[in-house]
């Protein structure tokens, strides 16, 4: 049932123990840190250790999920206060730089009661043995990593997050989330439902591997301590799907994970993606190829082969545009989630509604970033281009952000058309039933009407900078001389922190709120 419970009487002994249980091991290591010098990343690490187990055992100690939200709202307070008033070094020391942790500020101790309430409330009765896999996960994987990274990590991995990840630290946190999966497994069988009831061993055990891999990329791909949200999140979503779920999800789930690292390892060996967008594209793809299947693959797959493809085309010709554009056509992982992040999360959002409008939703994001892609590759490519701003229609550069021509909105438009072929190709019976024509019109004019946005926020709102070693105005915040030295590039238009990602994010999302406005009125 959703929401929260009633109180149950009984349960009250139970918190206040909970709580003054809590309250004694902070102060605790509180006093260990600022007495007797004891290493505060520890600490962290082993509270944090200690919070996963006792959150495992809440479904057990307590009747209703009532006193458990209870108590972690009260921790959310008191971890937030921490964060900005330094109240607990044990929470948030930011008077030392300790080794294994990075200079970024934590949200991690807000962040776990946090996503501890919403899975509570979301799964509590008819669930319990989700929320509590992943709690655990979250709980002990991922504090075993920190300390094992932080101790041991000697091979730091490039180019995945801000934060210093290293393979030892990732190794560490694959092995732990995996025994702590198949135990579950083990110990809540009796509590499956869907296709879980009937999974064989073997089955069970490839799911713990996927999963354990999900969480680890996860862990490295995510800063700030959001990945105390999204580990548990990732984990409890994928088993709530396939344990509700009857129509050979679990099979096609962990083939579409293993097509899914199979194209992020491609990805890398051909340069289309760096460490960061390999990552990103193995977890997306793991939801959209496993959970979504053929329909919702092969649009996304259009997407990324041809837009890949042509990225690598007419290099020469593109070359002189490699110091304007903020990133190279190698993409990390920013550029995953600014063009499939919101088809991700449709995708995800049918999976818990099954309502078809999500589908046209996601053929509209995909035709939009595509639309988008297209226009700035063919744009470039195109022999002697003229490109205008959309604002003003007067005439600029190739390349200037919010600059149109004719040649790439053509390209937009054909590369919205080929999005919506890829669903015509393969049957989608909601296609079809809406009309072919229909279908190209709608998804073909969300595309390209979307990707007119992207230009009109490249040109208002998107920052653009003054390379004084190469005299041009470019989307980079910093420039090299020839010795090496790093130039700051001058902000002379839009605002610092919309960079080319967000207005991509922007792209997309219309794309996606027009293809699913269209689809309801038309």
């Amino acid at each position: 049932m959703l929401g929260l419970q009633s109180p149950f009487p009984q349960d009250l002994p139970v918190f206040f123990l909970s709580l003054g249980a809590l309250v004694l091991l902070l102060l605790l290591f509180e006093v260990l840190i600022r007495t007797f010098s004891v290493s505060g990343f520890v600490l962290r690490k082993v509270l944090h250790l200690s919070l996963g187990f006792l959150l495992f055992f809440f479904p057990v100690l307590f009747t209703t999920n009532f006193y458990p939200v209870l108590l972690a709202l009260i921790f959310v307070v008191v971890n937030g206060a921490s964060y900005y008033f330094g109240l607990f070094r044990v929470l948030h020391d930011k008077t030392r730089k300790e080794k294994g942790e990075s200079d970024l500020p934590g949200y991690g101790p807000v962040l776990l009661p946090v996503v501890f309430i919403v899975l509570a409330l979301l799964l509590w009765e008819d669930h319990a043995w989700i929320l509590q896999t992943s709690v655990l996960v979250v709980g002990i994987a991922d504090s075993l990593a920190a300390l094992v990274g932080g101790s041991l990590g000697k091979v730091h991995i490039e180019n995945i997050t801000k934060a210093r990840k290293t393979i030892e630290g990732s190794l560490a946190m694959f092995v732990a989330s995996f025994v702590l999966i198949v135990a579950c497994f083990f110990v809540f069988q009796g509590s499956f439902s869907g296709e879980l009831v009937s999974a064989s061993w073997l089955e069970l055990l490839a799911l713990a591997l996927l999963l354990a891999l999900i969480a680890t990329a996860v862990e490295a791909l995510v800063s700030y301590g959001f990945d105390n949200l999204f580990i548990p999140l990732a984990v409890a979503y994928v088993l709530y799907v396939i344990n509700v779920d009857g129509t050979g999800l679990l099979i096609r789930f962990l083939a579409g994970g293993l097509f899914a690292l199979l194209l992020a390892v491609f990805s890398i060996k051909v340069k289309f993606l760096n460490n960061s967008g390999a990552t990103a594209t193995f977890l997306l793809g793991t939801t959209i190829f496993g959970i979504g299947g053929l329909y919702w693959t092969v649009p996304l797959l259009t997407f990324y082969l041809l837009s890949s493809v042509l990225s690598k085309l007419g290099g020469k010709r593109k070359a002189k545009f490699d110091l304007v554009f903020e990133k190279g056509s190698q993409r990390d992982a920013g550029q995953v989630y600014a063009n499939g992040g919101i088809a991700w999360v449709v995708m995800i959002v049918y999976s818990l509604t099954n309502d078809p409008a999500y589908f046209f939703a996601y053929l509209g994001t995909l035709a939009a970033v595509q639309s988008d892609t297209w226009a700035t590759e063919i744009g470039t490519m195109w022999p002697n281009p003229k490109a205008r701003l959309i604002t003003t229609m007067e005439p600029v550069p190739v390349g200037t952000s919010g600059g149109v021509s004719f040649p790439g909105t053509f390209g937009a438009f054909a590369g919205a058309l080929l999005i919506c072929a890829s669903a015509v190709l393969i049957q989608v019976g909601w296609v079809i039933d809406f009309g072919i024509v229909n279908s190209f019109l709608l998804i073909g004019l969300s595309g390209l009407l979307a990707s007119l946005v992207d230009s009109f926020f490249g040109a208002t709102v998107q920052a653009q900078y003054y390379d004084p070693v190469r005299e041009k105005v470019t989307e980079r915040t910093h420039s090299y001389r020839s010795d090496g030295t790093v130039v700051k590039n001058k902000l002379i238009k839009g605002y610092q922190y919309v960079n080319n990602d967000m207005v991509n994010t922007l792209c997309a999302l219309s794309g996606c709120a027009l293809a699913f406005y269209f689809s309801q009125n038309l």
